[in-house]
């Protein structure tokens, strides 16, 4: 999350300025795009290409080494056959530039990055069949192996031992939780925390690591129609949130944030499981910790954003995208429980694989 003031305010005319001066482009088109920390453009070319201008936050933008890693992933994943973005170079052979903006809080440094235009649209705007959740749990799990054989200089960046959207920080919500004082929600959040930090924590040396993408979530995901009256993944965005973590932190987020945008969200966990596994079977203490992860992501996206709304009451709308459904349903996953929920998703995950 960035701070106050650490969100950039660039306005169209500077875009293209900028790209002219830095890609010797000029624009055909520009529009803004929604992003939660940063600021997003879409620009067309009169030379006809398609791209998007993304300039970080300030905060971010001091971590240039860690921006390195994520747009050489970026590149890796297109390279190795999953349609990730890959940035574009400058007219100087840059991947990224350090521009220095005043916009409206001082002059401050801002990484700019242009980057290839994927077609599609968001997965939150089709419907959720069981084969296409199938191939969304397919595709993460397939991210995540080939992540996991990625080398790089500065790969230690991704340890990101303070990271507040890591799954293995959930005890740090705790500093913002006071964002639902009188909330009934409060409550629930509070427990999950406590059963997070006593009956998970002790298990997590038993989780097999890798590098997650870390926002495997409905606005991050294209789709395209196949030739099957269904569709097919054509894009994955957004890879700020990356960090060294685990495979079932992967799955366990890639669940929630499909059960935000699905008409009965508990039937999501199956079909995304059956695809997981098809490449990457859990372990059985995998297996039992993924209730409890889903939770805990539940719990992040709704207390951070909350969170983040008093830092940007603009952009409120934007932020609150999943906390609007999932209040609701984490409610009705909690009240569920455990073990009605498992075999909702094992017994569910066991059929979809008999099927495929």
């Amino acid at each position: 999350m960035s701070g106050k003031h650490a969100k950039p305010n660039v306005h169209l005319s500077q875009v293209s300025e900028m790209v002219k001066r830095l890609f010797r482009l000029t624009l055909s088109e520009i529009h803004s795009l929604p992003s939660y920390d940063d600021q997003n453009f879409y620009v067309a070319s009169t030379e006809g290409g398609e791209y998007v201008l993304k300039i970080m936050n300030s905060e971010d933008s001091k971590n240039l080494g860690l921006i390195e890693v994520q747009t050489y992933a970026m590149s890796y994943l297109h390279q190795n056959g999953l349609p990730a973005q890959t940035a574009v170079p400058s007219s100087s052979g840059q991947l990224m530039s350090l521009e220095e903006m005043d916009c409206g809080y001082g002059c401050q440094k801002y990484l700019v990055r242009l980057l290839t235009y994927l077609p599609g649209t968001t997965i939150s705007k089709v419907p959720l069949t069981p084969q296409l959740l199938y191939e969304t749990g397919k595709t993460a799990a397939r991210m995540d192996k080939i992540l996991e054989k990625m080398e790089h200089p500065h790969l230690n960046m991704l340890q990101r031992e303070k990271f507040i959207w890591s799954l293995s920080n959930v005890a740090l919500l705790e500093a913002y939780i006071h964002v639902l004082d009188g909330d009934p929600l409060q409550e629930v959040v509070k427990s999950v925390i406590h059963h997070h930090k006593t009956s998970l924590d002790p298990k997590r040396s038993n989780f097999r690591k890798c590098v997650n993408h870390g926002d495997f979530n409905d606005l991050n995901v294209l789709v395209q129609p196949d030739e099957t009256d269904g569709y097919r993944i054509s894009g994955i965005l957004d890879f700020g949130d990356m960090n060294s973590g685990y495979y079932i932190h992967e799955l366990a987020i890639t669940i929630m944030y499909m059960m935000t945008v699905h008409p009965n969200p508990i039937e999501v966990g199956g079909p995304v499981l059956a695809g997981w596994e098809s490449v990457l079977p859990l372990s059985e203490v995998e297996r039992d910790c993924l209730y409890l992860l889903v939770l805990s992501r539940f719990c992040q996206s709704l207390v951070l954003a909350r969170y983040s709304v008093t830092l940007h009451p603009e952009n409120a709308e934007y932020l609150m995208i999943s906390s609007k459904k999932g209040v609701s349903i984490l409610h009705q996953v909690w009240e569920l429980g455990k073990e009605q929920v498992e075999r909702l998703w094992f017994q569910s995950a066991a059929q979809f694989s008999d099927r495929n």
